[in-house]
């Protein structure tokens, strides 16, 4: 696939540039049989370019985005419709079979889904991170009359802001550092953004929520200060979810969630329903992502424009959107 266009976002990939191989294996992964090095690229769009042997409802030029999920389809987790806790899990673009940064490749039909003509390839791309946050405010207790501190102004952060303005969620909170995303967390509906340099996080979620502190946390950031402040700024009963990937274990005062009667569990990418409902809600204008898009570059231009302005110039982007097949 990936006929004339195709669109992939860096942000996602940065870890393993960084400090890989985190992700990506070093042994033979289960399902692909793939070691580093592999193509990166899992937040991706782009357009058929032949369909195989009894794929009818597919067809050279379609506009198509990626659900990049790698599952046995035969384990526990898969027979009960969890792919994404598949006990062999993967990703395109991580674990094998090419990936986003690819100018062709060759995908299951199951990982395809068609876009609808006014959605943008570009926009496209945003899909998987947006599922990310959909899934995770999907799978949570969350209604809308809750409270909700969000750790972190990422784009994971920022897709669960905007998720959660879908839902109706009149009161939400961002924890965040850097001045670029604070603005953008206010841009995609925060009603407060805190800086936990500056701002005491547990005092003032506790004032801004009637003395008791918020429903719902979601944490974004994977950061253990961030982790210790979400405990203690939930209310009794109320649930920690934590979406982000951590760089190192993390340590939790379980007697506070013991005497408070608190919940935290974890959430991990998404279904092929998050995918399709998220499709729907960028076609109905229900979510309006294209902001986070802070930059345009060419392939030939991934390591200088795209990794190394994400490192030095972080603060001043969200998602950086390479064009494979323009350079």
């Amino acid at each position: 696939m990936a006929d004339d266009l195709a669109f992939e976002l860096l942000y996602g990939n940065l870890h393993e540039y960084l400090d890989g191989a985190n992700l990506i294996p070093t042994t033979p992964h289960l399902i692909t049989g793939e070691t580093a090095p592999v193509t990166l690229g899992h937040e991706f769009s782009g357009i058929v370019e032949e369909v195989g042997e009894g794929v009818d409802d597919l067809k050279a030029g379609d506009r198509v985005v990626i659900q990049p999920s790698i599952y046995d389809a035969t384990c526990g987790a898969c027979k009960e419709g969890l792919i994404n806790c598949c006990y062999s899990n993967g990703g395109i673009g991580l674990v094998g079979w090419g990936g986003g940064l690819s100018e062709h490749f060759v995908v299951l039909r199951r990982s395809l889904f068609h876009l609808p003509d006014n959605v943008p390839l570009e926009i496209g791309a945003l899909v998987e991170p947006m599922a990310v946050a959909w899934h995770a405010v999907k799978i949570s207790p969350f209604r809308p009359d809750d409270t909700v501190l969000v750790l972190g102004g990422g784009p994971i952060g920022l897709a669960v802001v905007q998720t959660l303005k879908t839902r109706g969620c009149e009161k939400i909170i961002v924890s965040e550092v850097t001045p670029r995303r604070k603005e953008f967390a206010k841009h995609f509906g925060a009603h407060y953004v805190l800086d936990p340099t500056k701002d005491d996080i547990v005092a003032r979620c506790r004032d801004l929520c009637d003395g008791q502190g918020v429903n719902i946390t979601f944490d974004a950031a994977g950061v253990q200060a961030g982790l210790n402040q979400a405990i203690s700024a939930t209310k009794v009963r109320g649930t920690i979810v934590n979406i982000a990937v951590w760089q190192k274990p993390a340590s939790i005062n379980v007697n506070e969630l013991v005497f408070g009667e608190k919940k935290y569990m974890g959430t991990t990418t998404y279904t092929a329903d998050d995918y399709q409902e998220v499709i729907n809600a960028l076609s109905s204008g229900k979510l309006k992502p294209e902001d986070m898009i802070t930059s345009k570059i060419k392939l030939n231009e991934v390591e200088e424009k795209g990794f190394k302005a994400l490192i030095h110039d972080k603060d001043s982007h969200v998602k950086i959107l390479v064009e494979v097949h323009g350079g």
